[in-house]
């Protein structure tokens, strides 16, 4: 080993690529600090086999330089048509979801809901009203003997199908009154049985007249044909019964108490079907002037509003009030609303002039909302989502509005939906579309 080979701080080497006939040796000036290396020798075989792979990356690093472009470069001009389609779609429609529509509270109607189409519904004819039951499908029921409650089967507020039990009820008049009917029941049997020159006719009257009497006293405890036909044949049930619901209804109005007696005709609770419900209102002889029995009405509760007809009216005058009651008779879908709660009714003029009778629908506040450019715009849904279109408000009245519009039209023709609650949440969306389609 020679002194050469030794470290030294920095050392060039001379390399000299040959290309004359007989290149042994390649030589290169390598500077390497710290380090002095030998002479390398690489046979020229493999320096070609080196310069061919050397150009061969090369030529692959420049192709994949100039083809290594974005994917929108080579097609910029149909990508944008894409993004500004998506962009106006956006712009045009809101897509949301069920459970996106329940938290921001929006609540949609038919176009063709008849609460919002009443014909020439005059928003300055107005009364305060209250909400009552429909005594056509309310039932009250009152013993008409001293009962003693025995035993409870519901508590109040408690909707019960017809036939289902509701009290056990007893007392010595209950057993009295079962007792006399199986006598009374047996003797007509028998005289039935008999034939017509055994039995004088009176005789025979007189014994179905009795056991009628008898059946009639039970019914009016509200004991039902099956109780009754059963009684007849097990008269050891005597002393007691199960007091049945009547009709469907939600129990209301229940005062009765384990062990307490009641006297004859005192009610013991009330079923009320609230599928329906009754608006009453005092209206002035002014205001009924123009409103006649079977016409339609607007009944507002709160934020709710819903479409009632007009079933009678007292034509006669309160001498306090010097008032007329009217009636109006609403349907209740899944019973929201409940007797006692108050409301405002709006009434149709039935002496409408041309302008009135240009059509157009009626809509809460919470549906309107203003456009962008300062117009009145609502919220109809389609196929595509929640899109926008402008109308024009005719009369604002107590929260409620008639509006019309060609577009709303179009929208009727079509049998679409309209927002009624939660049109700010959807104006609040558009407005942050049409800012950033904008500012791209």
């Amino acid at each position: 080993m020679n002194s050469h080979n030794h470290f030294n701080a920095t050392k060039s080497y001379p390399v000299a690529i040959s290309d004359t006939a007989a290149p042994d040796i390649i030589t290169s000036q390598i500077t390497a600090p710290e380090i002095i290396a030998p002479q390398i020798t690489v046979p020229a075989k493999r320096q070609f086999t080196l310069s061919t792979l050397a150009l061969a990356l090369c030529v692959l690093g420049s192709a994949a330089l100039f083809t290594s472009q974005p994917s929108w470069a080579g097609d910029d001009h149909g990508s944008a048509t894409q993004t500004e389609q998506a962009d106006e779609h956006g712009a045009q429609a809101l897509k949301l979801t069920q459970v996106q529509q329940a938290l921001a509270g929006i609540s949609l109607l038919p176009l063709s809901s008849d609460s919002l189409n009443i014909a020439n519904l005059n928003l300055d004819i107005r009364a305060t009203a209250t909400l009552v039951v429909d005594r056509d499908r309310t039932a009250t029921l009152a013993p008409q003997l001293d009962v003693r409650v025995l035993a409870r089967h519901v508590v109040p507020g408690q909707e019960v199908k017809k036939g289902e039990p509701l009290l056990t009820l007893g007392g010595s008049a209950v057993a009295q009154a079962q007792a006399d009917y199986i006598n009374a029941a047996a003797e007509w049997s028998r005289v039935k049985r008999m034939s017509e020159g055994a039995v004088s006719v009176s005789r025979r009257m007189q014994a179905q007249v009795d056991a009628e009497l008898k059946r009639a006293i039970l019914e009016a405890i509200k004991m039902t044909p099956a109780q009754i036909r059963t009684l007849e044949s097990t008269p050891e049930a005597i002393g007691s019964y199960q007091l049945l619901a009547p009709i469907d209804g939600r129990v209301q109005q229940d005062i009765a108490m384990l062990g307490q007696v009641f006297s004859a005709g005192t009610p013991l609770m009330q079923l009320t079907d609230e599928s329906y419900l009754w608006v009453e209102a005092q209206l002035t002889p002014t205001q009924t002037a123009h409103i006649t029995v079977g016409s339609a009405a607007l009944v507002q509760v709160g934020d709710k509003t819903l479409a009632g007809k007009i079933i009678g009216r007292s034509h006669e005058l309160d001498s306090v009030t010097r008032t007329e009651q009217v009636l109006v008779s609403m349907p209740n879908p899944d019973h929201v609303l409940h007797a006692g709660q108050f409301a405002e009714l709006y009434f149709a003029n039935t002496v409408a002039n041309s302008a009135d009778k240009a059509g157009g629908i009626v809509l809460p506040d919470a549906a309107l909302t203003r456009s962008g450019d300062g117009d009145w715009q609502i919220f109809i849904q389609d196929e595509d989502g929640f899109e926008s279109i402008e109308v024009e408000v005719v009369l604002r009245q107590r929260g409620l509005n008639l509006v019309r519009g060609p577009e709303l039209e179009k929208a009727q023709q079509a049998q679409l939906k309209v927002v009624v609650a939660g049109a700010f949440f959807l104006a609040s969306e558009q407005a942050k579309a049409g800012f950033d389609i904008h500012n791209h």
